[in-house]
């Protein structure tokens, strides 16, 4: 049993917050029978339909083949936290590439930042794109080595947006006792990520792009002329795209060796009215500086959008929300009585390097995901150097190809199972404080 199909009814949005306030369109129709392609794209998220609109604008006839609902997956499910750069800092990136590769890979997750944002702006104002995201250190150290990164990228990147915060400054605005200090980033930001997806399958489909859902892909034949298999009908096409991230089944044992999927979990309190500023004095997001990672925001009707990791097993937990309860009001003891009205969780991909992964898995297929919680921006820019790759253009994908992406010890039959005991002793580090 897969991510696709352990955790969630088919074909339905999860019982998110997100689903309850987007505008979701009319069921696509699922794919029957054979129908030809240029590009199949796996996957109606981020990546896949990035990449399929590339195309499309570039005069390709495109299929897309989602196994769900257009952002059913971590697409429409994440904290909505559009960040800059990747899961490390940029010291740590340039110690693994280089110091030129680190600023070109720099620029290129800039351009998928800045997707988001001028996507928003054009196509989807109700995606309400805010900036500001924090990051929240625990303890003195952690805080200094987080302003010498707001530091060096002020000095060798030309970025100056990031402002450090002392342990007064965080805690006025993040009203926790928690924090010892920690940085803003003002060009960053966060968005309704279901509402920005949907618009972004309507915009596809704008251009020409065909979306099949309810189509989950059973295997690939490979040759010249690809033919990707759903239970119902065959896309015959000249190239395939994987863009299924933590939820593509097992159909490239390369790709399976390098993305564990990883469950995380959101609670949505009631609206918190006057309580809400006495919680986050802006509108910005927080993340933190825990290994197992508190991440939250207010919503536009003030309220508490609280993220973490609840459980290890790939099964969701029977109660998503009591385990992140205690942790919001552990950090924020003035929402004790706030009521929990929305709790849901989802499936992202990660790899041993949290760096995403960027490959070629045959002659004419390609394929990415692993965006280790930075999908909201990576994610689009992937779909968009794959798209480019397709069409004969592959500086921009051979750039982050060469990301170091080594597989999980044992592969993709051991992955969980070593992955889960590391987490287990993280979370144990956590707990004590080292």
């Amino acid at each position: 049993m897969t991510a696709l199909t352990r955790n969630d009814r088919p074909g339905a949005y999860p019982p998110s917050w997100y689903a309850a306030t987007a505008q979701i369109a009319p069921e696509r129709a699922p794919l029957q029978g054979a129908a030809r392609a240029d590009v199949c794209v796996v996957g109606a998220g981020f990546t896949g339909l990035h990449a399929a609109l590339t195309l499309a604008e570039k005069g390709l006839k495109v299929i897309v083949l989602e196994a769900h609902r257009a952002g059913w997956g971590a697409s429409g499910r994440n904290g909505g936290q559009v960040g800059s750069g990747f899961h490390h800092d940029q010291r740590w990136i340039e110690a693994q590439v280089g110091r030129e590769r680190a600023h070109a890979l720099w620029a290129l997750a800039e351009e998928g930042k800045a997707m988001v944002r001028d996507f928003c702006a054009a196509h989807a104002p109700e995606a309400r794109f805010r900036p500001g995201i924090v990051s929240a250190a625990y303890s003195a150290s952690e805080a200094a080595d987080l302003h010498r990164d707001a530091a060096h990228l002020a000095e060798d990147y030309a970025y100056p947006h990031i402002a450090p915060l002392d342990r007064d400054e965080i805690r006025a605005l993040v009203q926790t006792p928690l924090y010892h200090g920690g940085w803003i980033d003002r060009d960053a930001g966060h968005v309704h990520p279901l509402r920005y997806v949907l618009a972004l399958a309507a915009r596809a489909e704008a251009a020409g792009v065909t979306i099949h859902e309810r189509s989950t892909v059973t295997g690939i034949a490979q040759g010249k002329v690809a033919r990707v298999r759903t239970e119902a009908g065959e896309v015959v096409t000249d190239h395939v795209i994987l863009a299924g991230n933590g939820y593509l089944p097992g159909l490239d044992r390369g790709y399976a060796a390098r993305v564990l999927p990883f469950n995380s979990f959101i609670a949505a309190t009631e609206p918190l009215g006057d309580l809400a500023p006495k919680v986050l004095a802006e509108d910005v997001a927080v993340f933190d500086s825990r290994w197992v990672v508190n991440y939250y925001r207010l919503s536009e009707d003030g309220r508490m959008l609280f993220g973490g990791r609840a459980a290890w097993g790939l099964t969701f937990p029977k109660d998503i929300t009591s385990k992140l309860h205690q942790r919001m009001v552990r950090m924020f003891p003035q929402l004790a009585g706030a009521k929990v009205s929305h709790g849901w969780g989802g499936t992202l991909g990660i790899t041993r390097t949290r760096l995403p992964v960027v490959m070629r898995v045959g002659a004419n297929i390609v394929a990415a995901g692993g965006y280790s919680g930075h999908g909201v921006a990576l994610a689009g820019l992937a779909g968009r150097v794959m798209a480019e790759a397709v069409a004969g253009q592959a500086g921009r994908f051979d750039a982050l190809a060469a990301l170091p992406s080594p597989p999980f010890p044992g592969g993709a039959a051991l992955r969980s199972p070593l992955m889960l005991l590391g987490m287990g002793w993280f979370s144990l580090r956590d707990k004590l404080g080292v």
